[in-house]
């Protein structure tokens, strides 16, 4: 089952305002993570599969994983550029 993908509004912002090419890059890494967001994310901190880190070449994101809804909560965006 995919994940639908949310966004907390500052971190869209983020996203929003990179670069083309890594805000790109960043949309397909999180379009990768709707299909399997454990294998395509790493633990933040504490490995409770809740909290996870999807890291790109020069940028992050903070992703809150909901399994029972089937969600994927996009908390905060770091362009590292």
């Amino acid at each position: 089952m995919i994940y639908r993908l949310r966004y907390d509004p500052a971190a869209e912002a983020v996203h929003e305002a990179m670069p083309p090419a890594v805000s790109e890059a960043l949309t397909l890494a999180l379009a990768d993570a709707c299909h399997d967001p454990h294998a395509t994310t790493e633990p933040y901190g504490e490995d409770d599969g809740v909290i996870r880190m999807l890291i790109i070449e020069q940028a992050f994101a903070i992703l809150l994983i909901g399994q029972a809804l089937k969600t994927i909560t996009v908390l905060q965006v770091t362009y590292l550029g």
